[in-house]
């Protein structure tokens, strides 16, 4: 059984990128266009990985980390974020929430598959 991968993005040609390279990568992955739509998305389903983006309409990055980290059914599920923040402030707000990991866009396709086999082997 794969592992199910939500990706969470405003912009849908990120989603694309980020889809196409998780599925290369034998994922099945689920899209959310923000964090109100990944929480629903969350609701309604087990997942073994979340990559979100930091800045998006509703609900950003960091208030959906939040947010998952304290339901205790997704408590452990691992969070990524991939955006085009670099701020050293922005990562630390992303680990306080806590966010497990950070990538930065434009994102390297092999990096990526290899950071999400890590926190999710």
């Amino acid at each position: 059984m794969s592992k199910r991968v939500l990706t969470v993005d405003d912009s849908k040609t990120m989603r694309d990128m980020v889809v196409f390279t998780l599925r290369q990568g034998g994922y099945d992955t689920v899209e959310a266009c923000d964090g109100s739509d990944a929480l629903r998305h969350l609701a309604s389903g087990r997942f073994d990985c979340v990559i979100t983006d930091l800045n998006m309409p509703v609900m950003d990055g960091i208030e959906l980390v939040r947010s998952v980290r304290s339901d205790a059914t997704h408590r452990g599920v691992p969070i990524l974020m991939l955006t085009t923040e670099s701020d050293t402030t922005k990562k630390d707000a992303g680990r306080a929430a806590g966010a497990t990991g950070w990538l930065v866009k434009p994102f390297d396709p092999d990096k990526l598959l290899a950071t999400v086999r890590k926190v999710c082997p």
